[in-house]
């Protein structure tokens, strides 16, 4: 005996599961790039300070400029690793609700509960 999918139900529930996730993703990364913006603006200022006081010579610059851009290249591919987490965790949340959606009109055991 088969039961109808409720369109509006399934649309509303893949937008909640994906909300769930993304509210919590999204504020782990926030807080996660904040601090790591804010470390390399505070470094790039230490640096820039040293070069105008003349602490940092000719000789170590071009070696801190280089670690500057390391950082920052760190950084965009940590948080390009951390979105690309979340929107797997996203699809997960989004096929699990629409397995259980088709569990539920059709008997099959899609989902696995």
């Amino acid at each position: 005996m088969s039961t109808p999918i409720d369109i509006a139900q399934l649309i509303k529930d893949m937008k909640y599961a994906a909300s769930q996730i993304l509210d919590k993703d999204v504020t782990t990364v926030r807080g996660f790039s904040e601090r790591q913006i804010k470390a390399i603006a505070e470094y790039s200022q230490l640096v820039a300070s040293g070069i105008a006081t003349g602490q940092i010579t000719e000789e170590t610059r071009e070696f801190l400029l280089d670690s500057i851009e390391d950082m920052a290249l760190n950084f965009a591919k940590t948080l390009r690793g951390l979105l690309m987490v979340t929107i797997e965790k996203v699809w997960n949340a989004i096929v699990g609700v629409i397995w259980k959606a088709i569990d539920k009109a059709t008997g099959l055991n899609l989902s696995g509960s």
